[in-house]
């Protein structure tokens, strides 16, 4: 199993990410308004502003601090490693 670093020590299993999108556009709002409505949002942004959203296979939407170029270079670096 393949774990990335999402920020502030937060991991999540690559294997189950779906997309890293960034958190400007109306549908993506929408979305994290959502999943926020539903409990399925996960806010590990520690009170900081939200600049990656990682959306899971299971329904789950993930809040990050990071930008997505990070999380996705993060995600090629285990991947080149493997």
């Amino acid at each position: 199993m393949q774990l990335i670093n999402i920020g502030f020590g937060n991991i999540v299993s690559a294997n189950r990410i779906i997309a890293i999108v960034s958190p400007e556009s109306a549908p993506i709002k929408r979305m994290i308004q959502e999943a926020k409505d539903n409990k399925t949002a996960v806010d590990a942004t520690y009170g900081r502003r939200t600049r990656a959203v990682v959306i899971m296979d299971s329904g789950h939407i993930i809040l990050s601090a990071i930008q997505p170029e990070t999380v996705a270079g993060r995600l090629e670096k285990e991947e080149i490693e493997e």
